[in-house]
């Protein structure tokens, strides 16, 4: 069972527990749970399918900030004030279905659930930290890095010991908007990886873990793949 499964039958079961009033929602490929601007007046939880959140600057310019899995919450920003509105815009990838949860039943249910709430503040926290290291690694490592980084997040590792794993469907022009560079610099690199060995491609893309993660460290025996990860 890979991590997404564990977020998802977690809090599939945690949400059960603490009661919550929760409808389904259902949304076809590019659809929005909701735009940023909207009303902040409720949270999700994805239970299938894999969603985006971007952000558009005051000029128009859009950037990918990250992707959602199974299990993932997202919408919270709801609970820091009753009035707000929504900072970001989640968008989903392919068919997904969520929970919405009304901001009023989460804030019940934190106050009420002790275990609820401990168990989501941790999810929060965790999620907090991964955004740390997201922009840490925006300041720091170049493009090609930031992309190795992404596409080991983004692979779905769904047995321990398995060599090559999948990620989910995603353009090149999306993957570039996450590590801040170019579509034509991502299709180079993306290139390159598979030249190398690192990741492959059958309609979907293919990460070849060990390897990826081997040459992301500087460990990867092959000279030409710690060149293209350290090139400036």
């Amino acid at each position: 069972m890979n991590n997404s499964d564990n977020k998802q039958v977690g809090f599939g079961s945690w949400l059960e527990i603490a009661g919550l009033d929760r409808r389904i929602v259902a949304l076809e490929p590019e659809e929005a749970f909701f735009r940023q601007g909207d009303a902040a007046d409720c949270v999700y939880c994805l239970q299938t399918g894999r969603a985006k959140i971007s952000v558009v600057s005051e000029n128009g310019k859009q950037a990918t900030i990250s992707l959602l899995s199974p299990g993932d919450f997202f919408g919270e920003g709801a609970l820091a004030t009753e009035l707000g509105v929504r900072l970001t815009t989640v968008t989903a990838l392919n068919a997904c279905t969520a929970f919405k949860i009304k901001r009023s039943e989460m804030v019940r249910a934190m106050h009420q659930r002790h275990e609820f709430c401990e168990q989501f503040l941790s999810y929060l926290l965790a999620r907090s930290m991964r955004t740390q290291a997201d922009l840490v690694d925006q300041i720091f490592n170049t493009s090609e890095k930031r992309l190795a980084r992404t596409l080991l997040l983004m692979a779905e590792n769904r047995k321990a010991d398995e060599a090559k794993t999948m990620i989910p469907p995603i353009t090149q022009e999306t993957l570039a908007e996450m590590i801040g560079t170019t579509r034509s610099r991502v299709s180079f690199f993306m290139n390159r990886f598979r030249n190398l060995g690192l990741i492959s491609y059958n309609g979907r893309i293919h990460v070849h873990t060990p390897q990826l993660k081997a040459a992301l460290t500087g460990q990867w025996p092959h000279r030409d793949a710690e060149e293209v990860l350290s090139a400036a």
